[in-house]
């Protein structure tokens, strides 16, 4: 058998699009908010399942592979901010759902938890990044559909909670 038989040539290289073929996007094109959300809510999945105390699931993900890469600062006030308030936060959203809270995955539930506090504290962070950054974050890590179900109760909330952005939204999108 000769060289000349065997094909050594490359197949085409892929366009890199920062997406996974799920439509996930790819751990190097995720910004450091971003990164801080996964983060928090990881740690907010330990305290809704696993009633951890604060500190301890603090250290725990600080700890994690890839936390280098988060906004810190962010991640503390998520984490802190959505157990502080988690009372308040789940007042926001009840009025929004079809079934009672124990009914919702924890995940779908810290996943409002950050979109509300968002919504409410974060006011840096534009209501539609908000939305969008929750959605991705319940594709990535929730039930098959629930980030649908995630969207319908953070797009009932935003009104609420941003409606003076929301209105100036609506009114470029009409020019």
């Amino acid at each position: 058998m000769n060289g000349s038989t065997l094909s050594t040539a490359r197949p085409p290289r892929q366009p890199r699009s920062g997406v996974t073929s799920t439509g996930a996007r790819k751990a190097a094109s995720k910004s450091s908010r971003t990164r801080a959300r996964e983060f928090a809510l990881q740690a907010l999945y330990q305290h809704l399942v696993g009633r951890n105390e604060a500190s301890a699931i603090d250290a725990f993900t600080r700890d994690l592979a890839g936390f280098n890469k988060a906004d810190a600062a962010h991640f503390d006030a998520l984490l802190h901010g959505c157990m502080d308030s988690s009372g308040e936060l789940d007042a926001l959203i009840l009025p929004l759902l079809d079934r009672p809270m124990a009914e919702i995955s924890p995940i779908e539930h810290a996943v409002m938890w950050i979109g509300a506090y968002e919504f409410k504290l974060c006011l840096d962070v534009p209501w539609r990044v908000v939305l969008n950054e929750c959605i991705e974050l319940a594709k990535e890590f929730g039930g098959t559909d629930g980030h649908k179900y995630v969207n319908a109760v953070l797009n009932g909330l935003a009104p609420t909670l941003r409606a003076d952005e929301i209105a100036r939204d609506r009114g470029r999108d009409k020019s």
